[in-house]
């Protein structure tokens, strides 16, 4: 009985040696390589500092490219645009595109001559445009107006108007589509 808790107590001071030696050991090691996280407090919430066409300014009707610039960098899969009083809403696509600035979202449009636009961005209670550190937008809002003038018909016009250049496209390929063939 003497030799089992003789064995018994090597196994446990064996035991408490690993453990007393585990921080030594793991300072001696390299550290491993993760995948890359970027942590971003919560701050101030972003708020819209320039949009295309600015508030109250007259456009060409047509194809318009639609560009809304936050203060902050923000989440791509973010966003709210919801008709506003004062105006009709153009009809645009479903989705924006962040551009490669992770400030600026575009949005392909079109608008009709002589016709007043409004526009609210995150009008609703939740979800929306946020920052990567995932703060709400504040809400805000735009109204424009279209002029009767000829209509823009070419979307590298409406990326000149809106001071994009080509790789700014309010459209974005993708590989799914492209593997099933475009439809």
């Amino acid at each position: 009985m003497a030799a089992i808790f003789r064995g018994m107590r090597r196994a446990a001071f064996a035991f408490l040696a690993c453990l007393c030696a585990a921080p030594a050991l793991a300072q001696s090691l390299p550290p491993a390589e993760v995948s890359p996280l970027t942590v971003m407090p919560r701050g101030e919430r972003p708020k819209v500092t320039a949009t295309y066409p600015a508030a109250g300014q007259a456009v060409a009707p047509g194809v318009l490219v639609l560009k809304v610039t936050f203060d902050q960098k923000m989440l791509e899969t973010g966003f709210d645009f919801a008709p506003a009083a004062g105006g009709e809403m153009p009809q645009c696509l479903k989705t924006p595109r962040l551009l490669d600035d992770g400030k600026t979202f575009v949005l392909l449009c079109r608008t009709l001559g002589a016709k007043s636009y409004a526009l609210a961005f995150n009008a609703k209670p939740a979800g929306g445009f946020a920052s990567l550190a995932d703060t709400r937008a504040q809400p805000a809002g735009l109204a424009f107006t279209t002029t009767d003038g000829d209509p823009v018909t070419d979307l590298q016009d409406a990326l000149k108007a809106a001071s994009l250049r080509d790789v700014d496209v309010p459209v974005q390929d993708t590989p799914a589509f492209r593997h099933s063939g475009g439809s």
